[in-house]
């Protein structure tokens, strides 16, 4: 029996079938998804290091929700609904940047501290009962996980310990706070979010479509975890002689310091739904965070972050991991495009999973359940 033999569980197969066509195409069932996951759960909106300094900001749009992202006078992370408090005016028009100590509405100059208070209302001197500590931003929860910033759009989120569920021990050998982002790529999918997540989650398509990752990470080595109510994920082999996922499988750079020896042959893929991926190879982090624009469309960014030892070194180089990533990435995009066209189109009906997809299931089930407990 080989090493990798499939040991799982059997599954029937009447019991493990694709969902209808209509929840990957239907934007009313888009729209309830939303609702009920994406505007209730925490999101990775995106890490630390995009905000250092007190002002600095980036927003994210979540639905017909654009957030602002940035730090208070304190330091303190802070996000706030990208809109004036006066007559609804978009505040800021910049994806990123920094605030000079304020944020002022360009309409009629409303201005607001760091911290989302009102500072100056200009014009509502005469009006009785305005008072400017009634008006401030409207706040959006945060949550920073080792350099990992969280939003929650819910009127009563969760704890974000609870989201996390163990992960934050689970990882910390891999201090992913003192990482630096070195390389950033955004695509755009024609393809429903949850696509996006179950090829994610499985590599039974790895030897058709990537050579390159198949050769030095045997496809049938998946050891996954456990479906959880926040996540999904699992780890992955090493081939013999293979340092990291690199474009030769080789690395100059040393192992991230925390990790053990058994970390270092191992490859992680974690799903914190609903999207943020997370791949700690020995050597490296990748992230992606997930938007979903429609229901066939999807933002996905994606990030390659190194510890600032590796990068001070003279001759420091991501490509070798960017480039076997890019490749990667582009090839998954391809197969989750082709699969929203076949799912979309008249011959489409719901086919059995293998029970090696056990985490794609999972994902239906967490799907259907979110929606179905919103309705009450």
């Amino acid at each position: 029996m080989s090493i990798y033999s499939n040991t799982r569980p059997e599954v029937a197969a009447s019991e493990a079938m694709t969902l209808p066509q209509r929840y990957y195409t239907d934007p009313a069932w888009f729209q309830r998804e939303m609702e009920a996951i994406h505007f209730d759960m925490w999101l990775c909106a995106g890490r630390t290091d995009q905000i250092p300094n007190s002002g600095d900001f980036f927003t994210r749009q979540v639905g017909n929700a654009n957030v602002i992202i940035t730090r208070d006078e304190q330091g303190q992370v802070r996000a706030f609904h990208n809109v004036c408090r006066h007559r609804g005016t978009l505040l800021c028009n910049e994806h990123e940047g920094k605030f000079a100590g304020r944020i002022q509405c360009q309409y009629h100059a409303w201005t607001y501290k760091l911290d989302g208070t009102l500072a100056n209302a200009p014009h509502m001197e005469k009006v009785q009962g305005f008072r400017e500590a009634d008006y401030p931003l409207n706040a959006v929860a945060t949550g920073v996980w080792d350099g990992h910033i969280f939003i929650n759009l819910a009127a009563r989120p969760i704890p974000f310990s609870d989201h996390l569920a163990g992960l934050d021990k689970k990882f910390r050998p891999w201090r992913m706070e003192e990482l630096k982002t070195v390389e950033r790529r955004t695509y755009q999918l024609k393809a429903n979010w949850k696509l996006i997540i179950q090829n994610y989650s499985e590599c039974l398509h790895c030897p058709n479509v990537h050579p390159l990752l198949n050769k030095q990470s045997h496809y049938m080595s998946g050891d996954n975890e456990p479906p959880q109510p926040t996540y999904l994920g699992g780890r992955m082999d090493l081939r013999e002689g293979v340092k990291s996922l690199t474009m030769d499988g080789t690395t100059l750079r040393c192992s991230l310091p925390g990790l053990s020896a058994d970390d270092q042959r191992h490859v992680y893929y974690y799903c914190l739904l609903p999207n943020f991926f997370l791949n700690l190879h020995p050597d490296y982090m990748l992230t992606f965070t997930m938007w979903p624009r429609a229901a066939d469309h999807t933002e996905v960014t994606c990030e390659w972050h190194f510890h600032p030892d590796e990068i001070k070194k003279h001759g420091f180089d991501p490509q070798d991991a960017v480039e076997f990533w890019e490749i990667t990435n582009k090839q998954d995009w391809a197969l989750s495009d082709m699969a929203q066209i076949g799912i979309a189109s008249k011959g489409y009906q719901p086919g059995p999973y293998s029970n090696r997809e056990e985490l794609l299931l999972a994902l239906d089930k967490f799907v259907l359940d979110r929606v179905e407990r919103s309705k009450h």
